[in-house]
């Protein structure tokens, strides 16, 4: 079974204003609501591509209920520990230029902690389990060290999706994949990255750290590969960016998708590459259909690059 664990979902308010005018009065264009967070993402398309899995976290109050009633209309398995704050609202206003403003976090008791725990315990060998996105702030900041380091002995491949530390100190444990954009690659390492020259070493660094396989979103540049023996690049298909949000969780829930069918790690980056392509070109999340038409345009390329710095 796939597992996705969201700890800290919200509900995105998608926002569309002609030009924002700060300190004033703006009138929207367009709203629309929808179920956010990177795990409830990648159940989101796991499920829309017939890949059984289920969705874990916290929900709370009204704004939590939502998310519930969304997803269910979906047809996702969820199994989400309530709490009593309410769950927050994303704002991704959308004018000449992209803005997101994100709220916190509720607040996540002990006795929450203690049942996801107890949740994550009863996974077993052959299982994946998805971390991805933010940790709220009530919580330990290593939680997902936490996580990795009690599930290491259990045969769970954990995919692993966040930023800074909270990555970087689950490699030693080998995680089964990670997934940082070119952004966060360079935020890992204090560094520029502005191409995929630059992202090379650093993606080398990150499989050779312990990460089994890293994949480097690059936005309109493409998509990196790497594990310890080789490295790969997926170039962008063509095609007409419509929304960005949900493109790179769409990358982890192709590859997962496509590694468990076929074993097959190259080809599950092809799919995943795709898969990133065929969400940023639609105007909700990818299907089967659209990643498979895309799919066939992607050929995927060794790669070298400088050594490691």
């Amino acid at each position: 079974m796939i597992y996705t664990l969201t700890l800290n979902p919200s509900i995105d308010y998608f926002v569309t204003v002609d030009e924002l005018a700060l300190g004033g009065t703006n009138r929207m264009e367009h709203e629309t609501k929808a179920p956010g967070g990177k795990g409830i993402n990648v159940s989101r398309v796991l499920t829309s591509l017939g890949i059984q899995n289920k969705a874990l976290g916290f929900l709370g109050g009204f704004t939590g209920q939502y998310i519930l009633d969304e997803l269910s209309k979906e047809k996702i398995n969820t199994d989400f520990i309530e709490v009593d704050s309410d769950t927050r609202i994303n704002i991704k206003l959308r004018g000449k230029q992209e803005t997101e403003i994100n709220g916190s976090g509720p607040e996540i008791p002990a006795d929450a902690l203690s049942h996801l725990n107890e949740q994550l315990q009863a996974l077993t060998e052959g299982d994946v389990l998805v971390l991805a996105g933010s940790i709220p702030p009530s919580m330990p900041s290593d939680f997902y060290e936490q996580i990795v380091k009690q599930l290491e002995n259990k045969g769970v491949k954990i995919v692993v999706d966040t930023t800074k530390e909270k990555l970087l100190n689950t490699l030693k444990y080998e995680p089964f994949l990670i997934k940082p954009n070119h952004h966060e690659l360079g935020e890992l390492f204090d560094a520029s990255i502005d191409s995929k020259e630059d992202a090379i070493p650093y993606g080398k660094k990150l499989a050779s750290m312990g990460a089994q396989h890293v994949i480097v979103s690059m936005g309109g540049s493409g998509t990196l590969y790497f594990t310890g023996e080789e490295a790969h690049f997926a170039p962008v298909p063509a095609g007409k960016l419509v929304n960005s949000v949900g493109a790179g969780d769409s990358v982890v829930a192709g590859f997962i998708a496509a590694y468990e069918q076929t074993g097959d790690a190259l080809y599950s980056f092809k799919y995943g590459a795709a898969a990133g392509s065929a969400t940023a070109y639609s105007s909700g999340f990818c299907t089967k259909g659209t990643i498979e038409k895309l799919l066939n345009e992607i050929e995927t390329t060794p790669i070298s690059g400088r050594e490691n710095q």
